[in-house]
């Protein structure tokens, strides 16, 4: 599924907190080069804050670590709800994200004309419109009464940001910043808002905004460490692993306790596949700054090598540590993907009962227990849980999750129903990349089965070209294998499954390859092994792996 909010860095010797500073040099036109508007709350973000890193549809929780258990799990609880793993509060998704989702499937237009369009010219058209339809509704967050606390000055700090209501905090740092327009800090701490509302929202029309917000900050201050691990958290956002690593390193050298940097060094060396290096960035981070945001990416690092029990018993370290409620929702989501990756749905629900009993509106949490429902047989319960979470954040991962459902189903309708699913991650991708992000993996991974073919193969050559993880080794040999390329397929496929990451979608996707190029008795045994791993991995994935066992089988 789907790093994360704030720094939250420990204070100077000279007394000043590197998470709030503040000083001087522009002119109050700086915020509306930030994307504020004729002194309109411009942003409309109404969740609270959580985990900006985001990257290729992991959920939050996903992050690479260090072999062993961390040595501070269970201690340092305090420091992570302003850290930069912790999960969003509640928020209203409100009428502002019902018209942004609107938008999108105005633009998508029932799924069948989407794909005559020329994407390039519907991205900007997507973005102008979501843009306006922040600036119509930028005044709305100014009634809503969140808990982030303003400081007498008006300013927020990036941990205010991490407990309170997203929307209003950014209303509260477009007025801080009109009144204050020199204060690099709070200029830093509104770029990485946007980075969050960009991200919780499914709306990458942000980032050019939070761009803006950054650079306001380095023309203050330049080189100040929280804006350039906001820049890290961008580049990250934006699907740009070294550029992420290149701000990253170069806020550490400015601040080697910059959590936010820390965190980003980590998810940038895992999604470039550089897996021992992770490991070793995760224990410099916990030796810096323990806490859940570290727990979690030394969990994802033992996932990543095959190693579940040290992931689980991670986990459930920092579930004991974690105190707000943010917290619970983050680490109960990450314990409840980590169960479904493993066929334990029954676990996985337990999990995700648990986040959502902390923060009822967590859309990991929410899109996390549809998917374990779908797999235990309640197809009912899962569809409708994909289509709420789809209404309020039509990201490609739930809204190919969601198709696959109604194409399984197969009621009167819904063939439509999950055409226009995947008409709505191309015009995501499209909105995508015109707020900067790199859409490749996404494209590569959607229409592959669910589109255009040969872009699949572009997009997924492209991304390879750019990094080598196990998700884009996985992606390219099924690029490859859709154009009946099995047998360059294979080696990708071989190198998907290398580390002994537990994948059942990967060991399908091999077996598919193996049969394919007529090695039938490897075909049965990643087959197998997929379904014996978890049976409900994909509706329509689980059905083909059955179908093509069941052949092997018989024609032994």
């Amino acid at each position: 599924m789907p790093a994360h909010t704030t720094d939250s860095t420990p204070p100077r010797p000279d007394g000043t907190d590197t998470a709030g500073d503040t000083d001087a040099a522009d002119d109050t036109a700086a915020v509306d080069a930030s994307g504020m508007a004729d002194g309109t709350g411009v942003e409309d973000g109404t969740e609270a804050v959580g985990d900006t890193g985001a990257v290729d549809g992991k959920d939050a929780a996903n992050g690479p670590g260090d072999a062993g258990v961390p040595k501070a799990a269970g201690a340092h609880a305090e420091q992570s709800n302003a850290g930069t793993g912790t999960a969003p509060g509640t928020g209203g998704e409100g009428v502002d994200a019902a018209r942004r989702v609107a938008v999108m499937r105005r633009a998508a237009d029932g799924g069948r004309r989407w794909r005559g369009l020329h994407l390039a010219g519907c991205a900007a058209l997507l973005a102008v419109a979501l843009t306006g339809g922040a600036v119509a509704l930028g005044g709305a967050q100014d009634g809503r009464t969140g808990t982030a606390a303003v400081s007498a000055a008006g300013a927020l700090s990036p941990g205010d940001l991490a407990r309170g209501d997203l929307g209003a905090a950014i209303g509260s740092l477009q007025r801080h910043l009109r009144a204050q327009p020199k204060d690099f800090g709070s200029w830093a701490t509104l770029g990485l808002a946007y980075v969050e509302q960009a991200r919780i929202e499914g709306d990458p029309s942000r980032y050019p905004q939070a761009e803006r917000a950054l650079r306001r900050s380095l023309a203050l201050r330049p080189d100040n460490d929280l804006a350039l691990a906001g820049r890290a958290a961008l580049a990250a956002a934006r699907h740009d692993f070294p550029g992420a690593l290149t701000h990253a390193d170069r806020a550490l050298k400015r601040n080697p306790y910059n959590e936010r940097a820390l965190c980003t060094r980590v998810d940038a060396l895992v999604e470039l596949g550089r897996y021992d290096d992770a490991a070793e960035a995760a224990r410099t981070a916990d030796d810096r700054r323990p806490g859940v945001p570290v727990f979690t990416r030394y969990a994802y690092v033992h996932e990543l090598r095959g190693d579940v029990r040290t992931a689980r018993e991670v986990l459930h370290r920092a579930l004991d540590s974690a105190r707000s409620p943010s917290d619970v929702a983050y680490v109960a989501t990450a314990l409840g993907q980590l169960a479904w990756n493993q066929g334990d749905h029954e676990d996985a629900l337990a999990h995700y009962a648990r986040a959502l009993a902390a923060d009822d509106a967590y859309l990991p949490a929410l899109e996390g227990r549809a998917r374990a429902q779908a797999a235990s047989g309640d197809r009912a319960a899962a569809v409708k849980g994909l289509e709420q979470v789809v209404a309020r954040s039509p990201l490609p991962g739930p809204l190919v999750a969601l198709g696959e459902l109604y194409e399984d189903r197969g009621a009167d309708g819904d063939r439509a129903r999950a055409e226009e699913q995947y008409a709505l991650v191309d015009a995501w991708t499209a909105l995508a990349r015109a707020g900067g992000v790199n859409a490749d993996l996404d494209t590569a991974m959607a229409a592959a089965d669910h589109g255009d073919r040969k872009e699949a193969l572009r997009a997924a050559r492209a991304e390879w070209n750019r990094r080598h993880s196990v998700h884009t080794a996985d992606a390219l040999a099924w690029a490859l294998h859709v154009n009946g390329r099995d047998a360059e397929a294979l080696p990708y496929a071989r190198r998907a499954t290398a580390t002994g990451y537990r994948n059942a979608a990967f060991l399908h996707h091999r077996g598919v390859i193996e049969l394919a190029t007529g090695d039938r008795r490897a075909a049965r045994t990643h087959l197998k092994a997929a379904l014996d791993l978890n049976p409900g991995f994909s509706p329509l994935g689980a059905r083909e792996a059955r179908t093509a066992l069941e052949d092997l089988e018989g024609n032994r």
